[in-house]
């Protein structure tokens, strides 16, 4: 069966950092470009971060950007978003996709594949 899972989330105060995890089963994300999404509530579904298949493209929302920081290792199989300096407006749940027709780039639609999500909440 093919997923992937989110994991990493939890309860921050705000200037707090977490990492949350992507990681793959059923398949090899060798291939895939990656996006972290997040839904926070009352509001639509938006792309946070997301990275070419071989790690040599990244895009950044400007809402996060020299916050946040995402990296593959796909030796394990997994994506990661470090995410420092958090505040309350980070607070949402964050979604990871695979992109299976991108090659040398990242986008935020058509993505093949999608996590359940992992709730991150900034409070304090």
């Amino acid at each position: 069966q093919l997923q992937l899972v989110e994991s990493g989330g939890g309860l921050v105060q705000p200037g707090g950092s977490l990492r949350l995890s992507c990681a793959a089963s059923g398949f090899t994300l060798d291939y895939y470009a990656i996006g972290w999404f997040r839904q926070a509530p009352g509001k639509e579904r938006e792309g946070v971060s997301c990275i070419s298949s071989s790690g040599s493209s990244t895009n950044y929302a400007d809402s996060v950007k020299g916050r946040f920081t995402i990296s593959r290792d796909n030796a394990k199989n997994t994506v990661y978003l470090q995410m420092n300096s958090l505040k309350p407006e980070d607070t949402a749940v964050y979604y990871c996709a695979a992109d299976r027709g991108s090659w040398g780039y990242c986008k935020y639609y058509g993505m093949d594949y999608w996590g359940k999500g992992t709730l991150v909440t900034v409070s304090s």
